[in-house]
């Protein structure tokens, strides 16, 4: 997929690894400059140095302040921003506890990532690109956010609101050039996914039996598959989508579950 992204300044967070840094890739082999932001500094400075033409940013999408800051640095160096892509998010790792049994504090934790830093970073972006005439978000949010699941009630909320908060967006920022959509990715071969799901354990190999008899396509998505969903969203050529959300789970959420009853 090649589109022409030429001038086009990007912006994509939580870009250090995975589906970030595979979008920021993706973005920049198109044409558009690049801005690899993450909390992580030393990953985005490394992942920038191999993306040719590219710059870091350390940014915390949780601190309104850091996220104001690097706004202003991105604006003061390019001149504009016309592609945001909200991409930073975490997700609950040892508090796999129902709903009852969850941790306040990691509830705060994952919403104030999650929900919190998308709506500051989409506030600070969207009023740059509407002093120049409009431009892109695509917000990352997940399947989870479309349907529910077990064990991680922050996480579901905070994409489910993403998915929301994405067509308020839309209907307030559409009409001034600013179009907002979402991908909803299921499942994604990731270092995390690998490690949790994937690996060739026997446990493993149980868990991802589980996890794909929700997937009428059987596999994982690859990284590049998310990414040029993204790339599809920002294209020229996809001027009269907004407020939407496209789900990239081989068939996750399109129902009929493989399980006979």
């Amino acid at each position: 997929m090649k589109i022409d992204l030429s001038n086009k300044v990007a912006l994509v967070t939580g870009a250090a690894m995975s589906i970030g840094r595979k979008t920021a890739e993706v973005l920049a082999a198109n044409g558009a400059q690049v801005v690899i932001a993450d909390i992580d500094e030393a990953g985005a400075r490394k992942t920038s140095s191999e993306i040719p033409g590219s710059s870091a940013l350390r940014m915390d999408v949780s601190s309104e302040a850091e996220v104001a800051k690097g706004i202003d640095w991105i604006h003061s160096k390019f001149g504009r921003i016309d592609i945001l892509v909200n991409n930073a998010g975490v997700n609950t790792g040892k508090h796999r506890v129902t709903f009852d049994e969850f941790p306040v504090e990691e509830w705060d934790r994952i919403i104030s990532v999650d929900l919190r830093g998308l709506f500051l970073v989409s506030r600070a972006g969207a009023a740059v690109m509407l002093r120049h005439g409009g431009g892109r978000i695509v917000n990352i949010a997940s399947v989870l956010g479309v349907v529910p699941a077990r064990l991680q009630c922050a996480y579901t909320a905070a994409k489910a609101g993403v998915v929301h908060l994405t067509r308020t967006m839309a209907i307030e920022l559409s009409s001034r050039g600013v179009l907002t959509n979402a991908v909803a990715p299921g499942s994604v071969l990731t270092a995390g996914t690998e490690a949790l799901f994937y690996s060739k354990d026997a446990i493993q190999a149980e868990r991802a039996k589980s996890l794909l008899a929700h997937i009428p396509m059987g596999r994982p998505a690859h990284l590049e598959e998310i990414a040029n969903a993204v790339l599809f969203l920002v294209a020229p050529e996809s001027g009269y989508i907004t407020g939407q959300t496209l789900c990239v789970d081989g068939g996750w959420t399109a129902g009929g579950f493989f399980r006979d009853f």
